[in-house]
């Protein structure tokens, strides 16, 4: 039987009462944001709508984002790497679960030193896929040419990032390279493996 959202008592600074709020809302109120799901149009709108409004409550304050993504779609990821590099406050992007693809791209996309990862978490690096199967001739020209734009774009991402030469993070993008939290962080993708 479903659980549904549960509600937690919360009470807002300056008021008597408490309210009961879902527990979603309650976590965002601290600025932390979930991404525990593959990345499409919908839910990178709905995360670039709370990182916008939050940032706009208050552009100093940190925000979290921890990552359980298998990615997926390469435009909506996009999006959302490009906001979290356009807002003011700072954003933590912590690597719990399974992070792969596109959920990689956005782990890579924290701030410089907050860049997390839990001790058993795993990261996948690969290459942007596609789905050329059901294009026809033309069009499956037309999106190769795209996505090796979008490649070329990430890969120089991921050079920032991990400080490599270009012809290694390309090396690396070839196939499924997966690694522990302690090869990511020796491999420069995060900058911290958590410890209690």
């Amino acid at each position: 039987m479903p659980i549904g959202v549960p509600k937690v008592h919360f009470r807002n600074s300056g008021e008597e009462d408490v309210v009961w709020v879902d527990v979603y809302n309650r976590i965002y109120r601290e600025r932390l944001i979930f991404l525990g799901q593959e990345v499409d149009i919908e839910i990178s709108n709905q995360l670039i709508g709370l990182m916008v409004y939050l940032s706009i409550e208050n552009d100093t304050k940190d925000l979290y984002l921890f990552i359980n993504s298998l990615g997926r779609w390469v435009i909506p990821g996009v999006a959302i790497y490009d906001t979290i590099q356009f807002l003011q406050p700072d954003v933590h992007t912590i690597c719990m679960g399974l992070v792969a693809l596109m959920g990689y791209f956005l782990l890579a996309g924290g701030e410089i030193t907050k860049c997390l990862a839990f001790p058993h978490a795993r990261v996948m690096i690969h290459q942007p896929a596609s789905s050329f199967y059901e294009a026809q001739i033309g069009e499956f020209i037309l999106e190769a040419e795209e996505l090796l734009k979008f490649r070329e774009s990430l890969t120089r991402v991921y050079v920032q990032r991990m400080g490599k030469p270009l012809w290694v993070v390309s090396e690396d993008m070839e196939r499924n390279f997966f690694m522990s939290a302690t090869e990511a962080q020796a491999h420069r993708i995060v900058d911290l493996v958590a410890v209690k």
